[in-house]
C-alpha cells in the first residue's frame, strides 16, 4: 500500500530545498538542505530547535530556525518515519523493522532502544522526557515511563496498522490510523477506547493542542476536527493536502517537511504596516497575514494610480479558486479578506494583476 505516502505529499517539484518565510522582506526563499531523501516527520521545541528525519536513517537537526540544517549520525540505514522532542536535548526517532533511537544530547548521539517489535513503528509523541508512546503496524502500541529504557506493549483492540499518535500530558492520548482508527486513552493506555471518525480514509497525522482540541488529517483530503476531546469528530473539507508532517511552536512559527529533502520554513512578522493614508510609489503587492492561516486571512496590496485591479487566488495545480477584488479603484492601499474554510489544506498563490503590473506571492493554507 502506497497511501501512507499521499499524505501531505509534497506535489511541487522542488529540488533538495528547505523554502523559509523571512521576517524582514516577507518573502519565500530557497536554500538546501543536504538532501534528497524523503524527510517524514519534524519535531520543533522552540523558534530555532528543531530535528527532521526520513528515509534511510537520515536525521537533520538546526538550532537556527531551519537558516542551516546538519545531518546527524543514526546508525541505522533503516527509513525513520516520526520523531518527538520534550526540550532541545532529549528526543526520541522511531521507524522501520522496530526502530527506536533515544537522543540525550540534541542528536550528538542517538542510541538504539530494544522496543520488542519488528513491526513497522509509524508514530511517536512524548509529554516529558520519561513518559511516551510509540504506535505502529498490526496495531502496536507500546509505552514507556523511563524515557525508553523499557517499553511495554498495551492492547489496542486493533490489528490494523496504527499510524500516528498525539498525547497532551501522561494520561490523555488519541490514535489514528488506517480505515479512519481512531482510539482514544485517559488512563495512559492502560484503556483505548475506539470512536467514529466517519471517514474510511487512512488518518495520517494527529495533533492535539489540549484534552479537548485536536485534528487530525490524511489521504483524500480527509481533514477531521473534535473540540470534545474526540466525542464528535467534524469533517471540515475535502480534497488532497500536498504537505507531509508539520510541527508548530506557536500559532505563528512552524516547520513541514516532505518528498525529495523539502523543508518549509514558515516565520510570520508581528503585524502589518498600517499605510491606509498613504499614496504608493510604485505598484506593491505585500506578503499576506497571517501566513499559515486557518480560515482567513488578509491581503493588501497598493497601487500610484487608478488602475482596473483582479486579485484572484490558485491552487497549486492553477486552477482560479477565489477572485476577491475585480475592478476599478483609485490610488492607494487596500486591505481584502480571504476566507478558505470551504478549501483544503495546502499552498496557494495570490495574484495581482493592475494595468500592466502583474505579481504573484505564495501562502498557506493549514487546518
Amino acid at each position: 500500500m502506497k497511501h501512507n505516502k499521499l499524505f501531505f505529499t509534497l506535489m511541487l517539484s522542488l529540488f533538495v530545498s528547505i523554502v523559509m518565510y523571512t521576517k524582514t522582506n516577507a518573502q519565500w526563499t530557497t536554500q538546501t538542505s543536504g538532501t534528497t531523501e524523503t524527510l517524514r516527520g519534524v519535531s520543533f521545541t522552540d523558534a530555532n530547535n528543531g530535528t527532521a528525519v526520513g528515509h534511510n536513517g537520515t536525521i537533520l537537526r538546526t538550532t537556527d530556525g531551519g537558516t542551516t540544517w546538519v545531518p546527524q549520525t543514526s546508525g541505522t540505514t533503516n527509513d525513520l518515519r516520526k520523531v518527538s522532542f520534550t526540550d532541545a536535548n532529549n528526543g526520541t526517532a522511531v521507524g522501520q523493522i522496530g526502530t527506536i533511537l533515544r537522543t540525550t544530547d540534541g542528536g550528538t548521539s542517538w542510541v538504539p532502544q530494544t522496543s520488542g517489535t519488528t513491526n513497522v513503528l509509524r508514530g511517536v509523541s512524548f509529554t516529558d522526557a520519561n513518559n511516551g508512546t510509540v504506535v505502529g503496524h498490526s496495531g502496536t502500541i507500546l509505552r514507556t515511563i523511563d524515557g525508553g529504557t523499557t517499553w511495554v506493549p498495551q492492547t489496542s483492540g486493533t490489528t490494523n496498522n496504527l499510524t500516528a499518535v498525539s498525547f497532551t500530558d501522561a494520561n490523555t492520548g488519541t490514535i489514528v490510523g488506517v480505515d479512519g482508527i481512531i482510539l482514544r486513552t485517559t488512563d495512559g493506555g492502560t484503556n483505548w477506547g475506539p470512536q467514529t471518525s466517519g471517514t474510511p480514509q487512512w488518518l495520517l497525522s494527529v495533533s492535539f493542542t489540549d484534552t479537548n482540541y485536536g485534528e487530525a488529517v490524511g489521504t483524500g483530503g480527509a481533514n477531521l476536527r473534535t473540540t470534545d476531546g474526540g466525542t464528535t469528530w467534524i469533517s471540515q473539507t475535502s480534497g488532497t493536502a500536498f504537505l507531509y508532517g508539520a510541527s508548530f511552536t506557536d500559532a505563528n512559527t512552524g516547520t513541514v517537511v516532505g518528498q525529495n529533502g523539502t523543508i518549509l520554513r514558515m516565520s510570520n512578522p508581528t503585524g502589518i504596516e498600517d499605510n491606509t493614508n498613504k499614496i504608493p510609489t510604485g505598484f506593491v503587492l505585500i506578503q499576506n497575514y497571517p501566513n499559515p492561516f486557518n480560515p482567513s486571512t488578509q491581503i493588501r496590496f497598493g497601487i500610484p494610480e487608478a488602475s482596473n485591479v483582479k486579485i484572484e487566488i490558485f491552487n497549486v495545480t492553477g486552477e482560479a479558486v477565489a477572485i476577491l477584488v475585480d475592478g476599478f479603484r483609485s490610488e492607494g492601499f487596500y486591505e481584502v479578506n480571504f476566507n478558505a474554510s470551504n478549501l483544503p489544506s495546502g499552498m496557494y498563490l495570490y495574484r495581482i494583476s493592475a494595468g500592466a503590473f502583474v505579481q504573484t506571492k505564495k501562502m498557506i493554507l493549514m487546518k
